[in-house]
């Protein structure tokens, strides 16, 4: 298979249906051992200082691997991506733009499918097959999300990086989905969490700092039970068709549409209160507004790029967080304590 670099999370069953692997370029930067050097790659080949991290990450993490292919998605994600693409061609490397369509519609969706294997030059058929391929795979990223916030047996870091890997499948679906599998078996035997820890979500963007983040809120008494975009990237309603699939999707269209599925689980998963990350330099910084006046519970707003460890600063900010909402009355009430 000639692996294919994707910028954010995509129809990967299309690309699996025309040969490619598909390999999130994100996870690579964040899971590298030293992600600062990728970035001093980029600024090195000129990259603005104030240009995001993950941006410089992409192309730090291209050129080191020599990777030749590349789908960029220009509308759907980051509006930095668009100039990203054009210093790849520069490069000389194979682009493939990939634009999601600019609201929720299963026929514009479909027809944008459509485009996407004429270009690769395979079917939808295909497509279809390698969507049911990974069925069973995807429910058990869905199991894992319930182990999560209904039974306390499953940490909110172990949440984030299951499901955030569900962008790519960590390049084979098949390993994947053994790993998971041992991963869900062993958590059955756990002493769960104690009932009196905050439930948090945790939306936006995956952070710059996630390995530090949750284990932080841990330490302190709180765990996060609801990751928004890592657990769409796991596709949780899937619907019968890929056009369906990627619809329901909701981390390409308006913060309105993610909104229908963020409020529903805020109150599902009984949470005390909600952190929003956003990335320092991006666009969607400004979806905080929107946010604040639809989302009735307490927000902690926190931003990062580069610094790839929580800073004092942000340890402190989280603590105070934290403090104030164990002084509002709880939210929740643990499902065994109502029964459940």
């Amino acid at each position: 298979m000639t692996t294919i670099g994707i910028t954010t999370t995509v129809p990967i069953e299309v690309l699996m249906a025309a040969g490619y692997k598909p390999v999130d370029l994100n996870n690579v930067f964040i899971s590298d051992p030293d992600p600062e050097r990728l970035v001093n790659v980029a600024e090195k080949a000129g990259f603005p200082l104030n240009c995001c991290a993950w941006i410089k990450g992409i192309y730090g993490v291209v050129m080191e691997q020599g990777i030749q292919d590349v789908l960029c998605v220009t509308t759907g994600d980051c509006s930095n991506t668009i100039m990203l693409m054009e210093v790849f061609r520069l490069r000389g490397l194979n682009v493939i733009p990939f634009a999601f369509p600019d609201r929720p519609s299963i026929s514009h969706m479909q027809r944008t499918l459509e485009s996407l294997t004429e270009t690769l030059g395979t079917t939808l058929e295909e497509a279809e097959k390698a969507r049911q391929a990974f069925e069973k795979t995807r429910r058990l990223a869905d199991e894992l999300d319930e182990l999560t916030w209904r039974d306390g047996l499953v940490s909110g870091w172990e949440n984030h990086y299951w499901l955030v890997s569900t962008s790519d499948f960590m390049g084979d679906h098949t390993e994947y989905e053994r790993r998971l599998s041992q991963l869900i078996e062993e958590s059955r035997g756990r002493k769960p969490y104690p009932d009196d820890m905050l439930r948090l979500a945790y939306i936006g963007v995956p952070s710059v700092f996630g390995k530090d983040l949750y284990p932080y809120l841990e330490g302190q008494g709180a765990r996060v039970v609801f990751n928004e975009i890592q657990r769409q990237f796991a596709m949780p309603n899937p619907g019968s068709s890929l056009a369906e699939q990627y619809t329901s999707y909701t981390y390409p269209y308006s913060i309105f549409d993610r909104l229908k599925d963020i409020l529903p689980q805020l109150r599902l998963r009984r949470v005390d209160g909600v952190i929003h990350y956003v990335q320092a330099f991006c666009h969607r910084g400004i979806g905080d507004i929107i946010f604040r006046h639809y989302i009735d519970l307490p927000i902690l707003t926190i931003e990062g790029n580069a610094d790839f460890m929580l800073t004092h600063h942000l340890r402190t900010r989280l603590e105070a967080f934290l403090d104030m909402l164990r002084r509002r009355a709880p939210a929740h009430v643990h499902p065994k304590a109502r029964g459940s």
